[in-house]
């Protein structure tokens, strides 16, 4: 197998409520027959999908890179990965302890808490949504700011994620982000933001997606 440089980090499995089209099995063994030499499996604010993938890993011979998106309630959505098993531990305590202040199903976290827990871990900050036109153009100073805020807490190890959304502004978006990591000292990492194995998974993405948005097919427009 011809093993290529590039390696997705930003995977979202089924255990994604409502987010995730594929199986972690199905995004790995994708994975390995694409010729990947690892991919990283993170699911929002939980490590449940890591144990099936890592057995699939195992069994096509590709490194399983471990860890989680947090969502947090004052600042942005980070991929948050573990660089040894003490660091593994504080990434589950903090899980364990969003889940504790929230109702089942839900986890509240905070950039503080983040800060707390963050000893060891590899950070990729997700930009915030933005459309021409909006107000700026941009991601927006408060999210420059926090980006500042990660970055004098981590150190080298805070990433700025950046994605394709095939939308017709993808030159100038990344442009934009181009210069913000560059502001900011935060290095760019090439994600597609997985959420399916293959294009067969398209009709299930749909309705995951309207299921959570509470709309129907023919309401979900952009959403989709």
């Amino acid at each position: 197998m011809n093993m290529m440089d590039y390696v997705e980090l930003q995977v979202t499995s089924n255990f994604s409520f409502l987010r995730g089209a594929s199986h972690g099995e199905e995004l790995v063994r994708t994975a390995a027959a694409l010729g990947h030499g690892a991919v990283g499996i993170a699911d929002r604010n939980t490590l449940a999908g890591v144990v099936r993938a890592f057995m699939a890993a195992r069994d096509v011979g590709i490194r399983l890179v471990v860890g989680a998106r947090l969502d947090l309630e004052d600042g942005p959505s980070m991929l948050c990965f573990p660089s040894d098993r003490a660091a593994y531990g504080r990434l589950s305590r903090l899980l364990t302890l969003g889940k504790r202040r929230a109702e089942k199903g839900s986890c509240r976290l905070t950039l503080e808490d983040v800060g707390d827990y963050g000893d060891g871990q590899i950070i990729v900050v997700i930009p915030p949504d933005w459309a021409p036109g909006d107000d700026g153009g941009g991601p927006g100073d408060v999210f420059v700011k926090q980006l500042e805020g990660l970055k004098a807490v981590f150190g080298d190890r805070c990433y700025l994620a950046a994605s394709h959304l095939y939308r017709g502004d993808d030159g100038r978006r990344l442009a934009l982000l181009h210069g913000v990591s560059g502001a900011c000292g935060t290095p760019m990492v090439a994600t597609n933001d997985v959420h399916a194995h293959g294009a067969s998974r398209r009709v299930l993405q749909d309705v995951l997606t309207c299921i959570r948005e509470h709309c129907t097919i023919d309401e979900a427009g952009y959403r989709l």
